[in-house]
């Protein structure tokens, strides 16, 4: 990550599942919302989009993982060098360390949607682990940094561990379309900041940052707050979008079954109109 595209590739990463989950809760709470009380059956396209989501988790955490180690100067699955009595490029142990416990909630994931036998919120229970890990990890990293450098990882930190606690209490209060959206809104928020990190760190053009100048952390605190308040608009209007198109399409499928009823109701009693008077 020592490097712009190092933090815009799991920012693009975590931008794209913060979007996913925001459409994925919202159609499964409209399919919730939509059928008769008591009845729980798990509709099929909610299944084959959880076999996607935990798929491209697996994908994305066994790719991470191979380009943290067999990058060019990578440890190449070298931990210490007995030689000069040193450890390995522990930074990209670390991130792939991250990397492995987000696979690990993909395998979760498909598990439970495989089978009734694994408990019910182990998906949720794996993904909030993976998010504490990342930010059990991330805390430990800024350490002997420049202030600027360190503040500003340490902001993303909010995010990782409030997307934890989030998924962690989804593991207890199941079908919460508030948690769900939160959870996607973090992710998000997430996403935008590991971008946000790489301009300030290393910027594509223009002067680079003073990351001692005390102003500067108090305007990247304050541009936070602006990420934080772009990602729960970009949730709510994503949410409002995918919500009215359902009832749009929703609406006319009941117009269309409403017109059928009445024209057979309308040929049968046409119909018997027809025998009657044949009879007579």
């Amino acid at each position: 990550m020592a490097n712009f595209g190092g933090h815009a590739i799991p920012g693009s990463f975590f931008l794209l599942l913060g979007f996913w989950l925001t459409v994925k809760n919202i159609l499964q709470h409209y399919w919730r919302t939509s059928q008769p009380k008591g009845r729980q059956i798990t509709p099929p396209f909610s299944r084959r989009m959880n076999y996607i989501e935990g798929g491209l988790l697996i994908f994305g955490a066994f790719v991470g993982i191979m380009v943290e180690q067999f990058v060019v100067d990578g440890p190449h699955a070298h931990l210490y060098d007995t030689e000069h009595n040193s450890w390995v490029k522990l930074m990209n142990w670390q991130h792939g360390t991250m990397y492995l416990f987000f696979g690990i909630s993909g395998i979760a994931l498909v598990a439970s949607t495989a089978s009734k036998l694994v408990p019910a919120g182990v998906d949720r229970l794996a993904l909030s682990v993976a998010l504490f890990v990342e930010g059990f990890l991330f805390y430990y990293h800024v350490h002997m940094r420049p202030p600027l450098d360190a503040h500003i990882h340490s902001l993303l930190l909010v995010a990782v561990f409030a997307g934890s606690a989030s998924t962690m209490l989804e593991v207890f209060i199941r079908d919460n379309i508030i948690l769900e959206l939160l959870r996607g809104c973090l992710f998000i928020l997430q996403g935008s900041w590991f971008y946000q990190i790489g301009f300030v760190l290393y910027p594509l053009s223009g002067p680079e940052w003073d990351l001692t100048l005390h102003d500067n952390i108090m305007f990247i605190t304050m541009c936070f707050c602006w990420h934080l308040a772009v990602a729960l608009l970009l949730v709510a209007c994503i949410s409002s979008v995918v919500w009215f198109t359902l009832k749009r399409f929703s609406g006319r499928g009941q117009d269309i079954e409403i017109g059928m009823r009445k024209t057979t109701s309308n040929s049968s009693s046409q119909k018997a109109l027809l025998e009657e008077s044949e009879e007579e």
